[in-house]
């Protein structure tokens, strides 16, 4: 089977139901970033401090796979039957953030990126994560967009915050604090 197939060489692109739009349009953005989201989760499961985690993090890249087929559809002509989100998988990333909490130092201060590169993976995945989560937010204001998508996206990027805190706690990095210029 061949990866390429030319009908995409006019700038438009097929969704999940047939609808043929522009590369450009806001629906593509959004399925893109989250796309893009899912590579740098990948790049943080790789990491040598998340070998724990890998199982965890793997499951968040299949959830993020199921909200792109979700963005990837028309809404109103697709038939074909999508993987949904559930509550549960919500539950799930508010579960291991309180549980991830617990082991670290409270937060008194705005926190700065970095302080170790695996650290600052994690900090670059929250926010495309953000990202991800306006994009939605944009589309939803226009299209349906499952209540729980915007939800997912909102708890996954406070749970890349938390755990690039505990990532830099486990590999004795510094917290690079905030300070204002007065």
């Amino acid at each position: 089977m061949k990866i390429y197939t030319k009908t995409g060489d006019k700038g438009l692109t097929s969704l999940i139901g047939g609808t043929r739009v522009p590369k450009s349009s806001l629906r593509i953005e959004c399925y893109g970033t989250v796309d893009e989201l899912n590579s740098y989760i990948g790049l943080v499961r790789d990491q040598e401090v998340n070998a724990a985690r890998r199982p965890l993090l793997k499951e968040i890249q299949d959830r993020l796979f199921t909200i792109g087929a979700s963005l990837a559809s028309d809404p109103e002509k697709s038939k074909m039957k999508i993987p949904d989100l559930h509550a549960e998988d919500v539950a799930l990333l508010e579960q291991e953030m309180d549980r991830l909490n617990e082991g670290l130092p409270e937060l008194r201060v705005f926190i700065l990126p970095g302080g170790h590169q695996s650290v600052s993976f994690a900090h670059v995945a929250r926010c495309v994560c953000r990202r991800a989560e306006r994009l939605v937010i944009q589309l939803q204001e226009d299209s349906f967009v499952a209540e729980l998508v915007v939800m997912y996206l909102n708890r996954l990027s406070d749970f890349l915050f938390v755990l690039s805190r505990q990532m830099a706690h486990e590999l004795q990095a510094e917290e690079v604090k905030w300070e204002p210029r007065m």
